[in-house]
């Protein structure tokens, strides 16, 4: 054994040495043995097939953005071949919008690969509007074109349990919407029966025209002549749309019998008495093509009225209610192949206004015939009582079921006074005399000024070089000698020397012009309008729930846009919300509180969902003493002689401060009146003290316009309605006071809410 152990070991060496070398030829026992095949000096190119889940990843994610240009760029050639971009995008479109789709989910889970084909798995969770959550598992099918990557499409990539053709349909339950109150629960917007009334011109009778204007004046709450020049100059035959009423104010009309009345009954969301505050609380109409989409989306069907402006806009997902329905699968015979999901609707909530009905009324009336605006705030809280803006508009104007609403709209949207701008927060307009306020905290803090601190007020101011400006006493002296008067009482003549306190009591604007001058002299340029900044100028206030504008104010860069500035001229523009926050801060001692319109939500069950809550924004930067310095002053102006406000108070024996303003607007034109200021009489009424803003535009001086309606307003406040006649300067005219006896009265309101018919002959 072991002989033939080492014979083998023998013959392996042998053959191992004879074996043929790498490279080389060579020859055994065995015979020739062939060269091995050498191996590459370079790697072969090997095409693999893409990855699959990032075709889809990017198909989903165009879904989430309702990209649907590129989810169709996506598809495979035959799939865009049966079927249109148009047809693809309108076909995924609507199946979200049936379902309510707010946004949705993906997850993309596994992949089978073929050379040609493949398969992809994954989940898409859809967040809906009306049906909570919808979850679904996905195969997709895609075919490798050209290297990439294609999904071939079949609609039940929307929803599995869609076949070829199918749809998506939603049975809608939609909730009646909630109402609008005031804060004492006045309805302003409910449903209720109205009656929208016209003129036909050729069935007045000559001796019915004068009771048809005056009944109709009374109904419509506009003056007769208004309501004459609306239908003047129609043709005999024509209808001339006038207004909307409750169907107990047109029962009372078309009681009459008067030739030319018409009126057509319908049963909707009514604005009583024509809209309180309607800039505020903004109008409802149906959903524009252009909106479609983004409702459905929302859950609405689409075929619905929503606000559009306003509280109606902003409170939309309470004042809507939840919408309810049921969800199916349809084929293409409308015929029911599934149910997918089913909601309840939810009642709709009401919303409590922190206005005041009367309030609000009496300041819409003060405007009348005028542009311009009234805020009117809880000075202690941000509370607003009042909003109006005029001229105002008709919300009733945009209810298709209301006849007169082409009429209506058409007039509305050719207004070139843009009634439906909301001029009390949108509005920015100089600030005249009342932006003194802000430069006599500014002078105080700093440190050149003291409360006593004398100036000689005399008609001219000669600090700039080569340039004479005027005081407002020198414009009254020349009007006064045109007219064959002497220029001998306090409005005509120099405040001469005076405290800093009497002249913002006197408005003497020589005073604040040297106050411009040595602040921007003392390298203190800015020192105004930092202050004007801390008292919320050129930013907003915050109100939630209407749009605002911010106003402005720069630093000057030379003594004239100094001197400009100092009385709310130049670059100086504000709204009147900014201007009645900022003096209700100088009232309550220095907090800037947040203006608030919503008093509370209210469920049709149940206790609120949401209520008022004070919010405290920021504190004027003035210490208490200068503040108070400033309060003293701003009572001056009402109870002093010498005070620009203190003819339009006589006898009215409430504490306030306040500020005239007068700003020039433009050559050619009358000025703006200002008038802001607050009450300081809480401890005596018990009653919150308030804070209000006037402008009208272009009416003339402050104290003469904006100041008799500051009274009308605290009249109405602490009286129920104004107090004095006549209690606002007619146009053209200024205000002479005049007490009265009686209290102006108001054309009762009918009650609001689920009014049944009133049968109307």
């Amino acid at each position: 054994m072991k002989l033939i152990r080492w014979l083998l070991i023998l013959l392996l060496v042998f053959l191992s040495a004879c074996a043929p070398k790498s490279g080389g030829g060579g020859s055994g026992i065995f015979g020739v043995f062939p060269s091995p095949t050498p191996l590459p000096t370079a790697r072969v190119s090997v095409t693999h097939a893409p990855d699959a889940r990032i075709a889809i990843t990017n198909f989903l994610e165009a879904l989430k953005t309702n990209d649907f240009a590129s989810m169709y760029a996506l598809l495979a050639s035959d799939s865009k071949a049966a079927l249109t971009q148009d047809a693809f995008a309108k076909q995924y479109n609507d199946a979200l919008d049936a379902m309510g789709v707010e946004k949705l989910d993906y997850e993309v889970h596994t992949e089978t690969l073929h050379p040609d084909t493949a398969l992809v798995g994954y989940g898409i969770t859809y967040h809906t509007a009306l049906f909570g959550d919808i979850q679904r598992e996905f195969s997709a099918n895609l075919k490798n074109e050209n290297g990439e990557w294609r999904v071939e499409w079949n609609n039940n990539l929307i929803l599995p349990e869609m076949a070829n053709g199918d749809v998506l349909k939603t049975d809608y339950q939609i909730p009646a919407r909630g109402d609008i109150y005031d804060q004492n629960g006045k309805p302003i917007v409910a449903q209720s029966d109205a009656y929208a009334l016209g003129v036909v011109p050729g069935q007045i009778g000559a001796k019915s025209e004068a009771v048809l204007d005056t009944e109709l004046s009374k109904v419509c709450g506009m003056p007769p002549d208004e309501i004459k020049a609306l239908y003047a100059n129609a043709a005999p035959d024509w209808y001339v749309g006038i207004c909307e009423v409750s169907a107990d104010q047109a029962k009372a009309a078309l009681n009459l019998g008067i030739g030319g009345l018409q009126a057509t009954p319908y049963n909707s969301r009514f604005y009583f008495d024509s809209g309180i505050a309607p800039q505020v609380v903004g109008y409802t109409q149906l959903i524009q093509p252009q909106q479609l989409d983004q409702y459905r989306r929302m859950g609405y069907r689409g075929t619905e009225s929503v606000g559009q402006s306003g509280i109606e806009k902003s409170m939309e997902s309470y004042l809507a209610g939840k919408h309810g329905g049921t969800l199916y699968v349809v084929d293409p015979n409308g015929q029911i192949v599934k149910q997918i999901a089913a909601a309840n609707p939810q009642a709709a909530d009401s919303v409590y206004l922190t206005i005041d009905e009367n309030m609000q009324y009496w300041a819409q009336q003060a405007l009348t015939g005028y542009n311009g605006a009234i805020v009117v705030l809880e000075r202690n809280t941000g509370r607003v009582l009042a909003m109006a803006s005029s001229p105002e508009f008709d919300p009733n104007a945009f209810d298709a079921n209301n006849f007169n609403n082409s009429y209506l709209i058409n007039n509305l949207l050719n207004d070139t006074n843009q009634p439906l701008v909301n001029r009390a927060a949108q509005g920015q307009y100089p600030l005249g005399s009342v932006f003194k306020i802000i430069a006599m905290a500014a002078a105080l803090e700093s440190g050149l000024y003291e409360p006593k601190t004398t100036y000689d007020c005399q008609y001219h101011f000669t600090e700039l070089n080569g340039i004479t400006l005027n005081d407002w006493t020198w414009e009254f002296c020349q009007n006064a000698l045109k007219a064959g008067k002497q220029c001998n009482d306090p409005s005509t003549t120099p405040s001469g020397l005076i405290t800093l306190q009497q002249g913002l009591m006197r408005s003497c604007d020589p005073y604040f012009w040297h106050i411009s001058v040595d602040l921007f002299n003392n390298n203190r340029a800015g020192d105004i309008t930092n202050m004007a900044h801390a008292f919320g100028i050129g930013s907003p206030t915050g109100i939630d729930d209407i749009a605002e504008a911010t106003g402005s104010i720069s630093v000057p860069t030379t003594l004239l846009q100094a001197t400009n500035q100092v009385i709310g001229q130049g670059d100086v523009t504000v709204t009147p919300l900014q201007v009645a926050r900022f003096v209700a801060a100088v009232g309550n001692g220095g907090t800037l509180y947040q203006p608030q319109l919503v008093e509370k939500v209210q469920p049709a069950d149940g206790s609120p969902i949401q209520t008022f809550k004070p919010n405290a924004q920021g504190t004027l930067p003035v210490r208490s003493d200068n503040l108070a310095a400033i309060q003293e002053a701003m009572n001056w102006v009402m109870t002093n002689p010498l005070g620009t406000g203190y003819y339009a108070m006589l006898g009215l024996n409430i504490p306030m401060g306040g500020k005239t303003g007068t700003a020039q607007t433009g050559p050619g034109l009358e000025p703006d009146a200002w008038f802001a200021g607050y009450t300081n009489d809480a401890q005596n009424s018990g009653k919150p003290d308030i804070a209000i803003a006037v402008i009208m535009e272009n009416a003339g001086e402050g104290a003469d316009y904006a100041a008799p309606i500051f009274r009308a307003m605290v009249e109405t406040y602490y009286y129920g309605s104004p107090q004095a006649q006549p209690w606002f300067g007619p146009i053209g005219n200024p205000y002479t006071p005049t007490p009265i006896g009686g209290i102006p009265t108001r054309t009762p309101r009918p009650k609001g809410g689920n009014n049944q018919p009133t049968p109307v002959p």
